[in-house]
């Protein structure tokens, strides 16, 4: 009999998940490289084989060069908490209390230090911190046999690790390229496109809202991608194709695209104060920003360049009605021209990159790389987040202790392996409950394969037909990041309980008692996590602004290189970037101011480092208090106390003065010129003698 048709309806909107074929390639990858390290484990005997196939699935990755990095780091790692536990429990035996510290400050010290490296490198210090908890807490209370255990758990892991390398980078590896060079271009693009809607209509038609939205959000792209293109290019030396002989034209690269945000904000700027003071922007100045656009096209040529850097740097020259406006001139000229040339770097890198990645050799160019050290750091939010760890560390042996729970090592782990995890969120408590809720879900398919499947099981043919259902469809969701959350939890639920049992010798009490400290630990650690180390979106984004307040105040104090303006610029652009996500939720006329003072911030930190560099160019005394006075400034906003004197203007006035009717030169005018219109925006134009 045909069902009716409401049925049938329903019926029709019963739909199987789909997998797109890089997910299934991922899950597919993951599970062979797993099934061969539980495989290998058990031959060589290894006393708990189901580590090495949870150590291959959480160092895997969809890109070859990120497993082959993140391989790398983790076994260092395994290998330094391996060595922290051999040395703490012989010497803390007699004391389970005082090992149970020990241990829970190595977690925590490892943890500070993974979040002082936003690289890929920070795996060693997170791996050796959790590894030491994971290998020594079970052996607090059987000392005896921690040579054996230590090693038996190093070897696995390391099988786990060496296993996903091989299987990620020899079947169909996925090189970095084309994420890598995806990002680059878009970067450069993003450039493009601010100077573009910078200059969309004339130079003197003043920005509307939209056109307002539009350059804000190019700005936050542009900041966005270079951090991500500085995250992705710690794993270029562990490619598997021919981008690793790019890798130093890769770092440049990201540095020199850095330095065009301040110059193209700072063009930005001084057009407006043009407009706003002489009413339009002059004619010879807009007829040269029409004019000459070929420059920033793709692969424009040597002469289009040319011509657009002689054009812009005859503009300093024009009619000017006041010494402002000659200021003005100056700057934007001097600022035209840094942007041609910074321009002309990016196309002469990303050449030598495309020739690296075909295999030709790249020229050699003496250019410093930033590398990681320009990252944002909050060394104070890394010293919450360890104390955090040894909290909920202490206080899960505490209770261990006191209840002589013989399963209480696993919860005295699981907080310490939880508090790791998620030390990176401004308020990770909501990612915990949600962890938690999948390592619920995933108790009765432990139970089911422990319990039921894993005795019954005594071949390994059989063992894989038997896994491999629940560990594909978990590895395809796995690869999907708006589910990927969950999906860990599930099978770090399976995977870990596995893990942690004899399989042999598995029996209900010991099942739920194990269970329930793992999730005792991760309560625990949740809770004191939500007392101590959650913090609010606004709280971070005030920590991120004093951050810049304090390097404003060290540009002004100390002398700078040719690398400093660099390198602050790129520091700026990260937190830029940090920034972001954090005021979006605020609506977005808080996103916008937000946006503008992190782009004021960053002006300033280029004009002062310039200023610093042209210094001989002025007059001594009053530069050295200028100098000064920006100093006390930037510190009395860092301390939460904002304090800007009356005379700082004035003081700024009367060098650009001698500056403009002496010969201190174009830079030193462009530095002072900037200096004023950030710190003083709405000033009048006249300046002060």
């Amino acid at each position: 009999m045909p069902p009716s048709a409401p049925h049938a309806g329903r019926w029709k909107r019963v739909a199987l998940p789909r997998f797109s074929r890089q997910e299934l390639l991922f899950s597919c990858k993951s599970f062979v490289a797993a099934t061969l390290a539980l495989y290998l484990a058990g031959r060589f005997g290894l006393p708990r084989p189901f580590w090495a196939l949870m150590t291959a699935y959480i160092v895997a990755h969809p890109l070859a060069g990120n497993v082959r990095s993140k391989a790398l780091y983790r076994f260092v790692g395994t290998l330094l908490g391996c060595a922290a536990t051999v040395v703490l429990i012989p010497s803390l035996s007699a004391s389970p209390e005082l090992l149970s510290l020990a241990l829970a400050t190595w977690t925590g010290l490892c943890l500070y230090l993974s979040l002082l490296d936003r690289s890929a490198r920070s795996y060693v210090f997170l791996l050796a911190g959790y590894s030491a908890a994971i290998i020594g807490f079970p052996l607090v209370e059987a000392p005896a046999s921690m040579f054996d255990t230590a090693v038996a758990r190093t070897e696995e892991i390391g099988l786990g690790i060496l296993c996903a390398s091989l299987v990620h980078s020899i079947v169909l590896p996925a090189g970095l390229g084309p994420t890598l060079l995806g990002v680059m271009d878009r970067a450069l693009g993003d450039a493009r496109r601010w100077w573009s809607d910078l200059l969309d209509d004339s130079p003197n038609d003043n920005l509307g809202e939209p056109g307002r939205e539009r350059i804000d959000a190019d700005r936050q792209r542009l900041a966005l991608d270079i951090t991500q293109l500085r995250l992705l290019s710690t794993h270029v030396p562990f490619d598997t194709t021919n981008l690793r002989w790019a890798a130093g034209s890769i770092r440049a690269l990201q540095d020199r695209i850095a330095a065009l945000t301040p110059t193209l904000s700072a063009v930005e700027d001084r057009l407006e104060a043009l407009r706003a003071t002489a009413g339009e922007v002059p004619v010879d100045i807009a007829s040269a920003l029409a004019r000459h656009t070929q420059w920033l096209e793709p692969g424009a040529p040597r002469s289009a360049l040319d011509e657009a850097h002689a054009a812009f740097g005859a503009l300093a020259g024009g009619p000017a009605a006041s010494p402002w406006i000659r200021a003005l001139r100056v700057d934007l000229a001097v600022r035209l021209a840094e942007l041609v040339d910074g321009w002309h770097a990016c196309t002469v890198l990303r050449g030598d990159v495309d020739a690296g990645l075909a295999g030709k050799a790249v020229p050699l160019r003496r250019i410093a790389a930033l590398g990681q050290t320009v990252l944002h750091l909050d060394r104070g939010l890394a010293l919450r987040s360890a104390m955090t760890a040894v909290l909920a560390t202490c206080a899960s042996c505490a209770l261990w202790i006191a209840l002589g729970w013989p399963s209480g090592s696993a919860m005295a782990m699981s907080a310490a392996v939880f508090c790791c995890f998620f030390a990176t969120m401004d308020d990770p408590v909501p990612a915990m409950h949600q962890f938690i809720k999948a390592l619920l879900w995933s108790m009765p398919v432990s139970a089911f394969y422990v319990l039921a499947v894993i005795p019954l099981v005594n071949d390994f043919a059989v063992l894989v037909l038997c896994i491999a259902p629940l560990f594909l469809v978990v590895g395809c969701y796995m690869a999907r990041p708006a589910s990927s959350l969950a999906a860990l939890g599930m099978f770090f639920g399976v995977a870990g309980t596995l893990a942690l049992h004899d399989t042999a010798n598995a029996d209900l009490l010991s099942f739920v008692g194990s269970n329930l400290a793992l999730f005792a630990g991760a309560l625990i650690a949740a809770r004191v996590t939500a007392l101590v180390r959650s913090v609010g979106r606004d709280w971070s984004a005030q920590r991120i602004r004093r951050a810049t307040w304090r390097d404003l105040a060290d540009l002004a104090t100390r002398s700078q290189d040719a690398g400093a303006r660099d390198a602050y610029a790129a520091r700026m652009l990260d937190r830029t970037a940090l920034l972001a996500p954090r005021m979006a939720p605020a609506g977005g006329e808080a996103a916008r101011a937000a946006a503008q003072r992190a782009l004021c911030d960053l002006r300033v930190g280029a004009d002062i480092v310039a200023l610093q560099q042209q210094r001989r160019r002025l007059p001594a005394e009053p530069t050295r208090r200028l100098f000064a006075e920006l100093a006390r400034v930037f510190r009395a906003q860092a301390a939460g106390t904002p304090h800007c004197p009356e005379s700082l203007m004035p003081q700024i006035d009367r060098l650009l003065l001698g500056a403009v009717h002496g010969d201190a030169g174009p830079h030193a005018i462009a530095a002072l010129v900037g200096l004023r219109r950030n710190l003083f925006p709405s000033a009048p134009a006249a300046l002060q003698p």
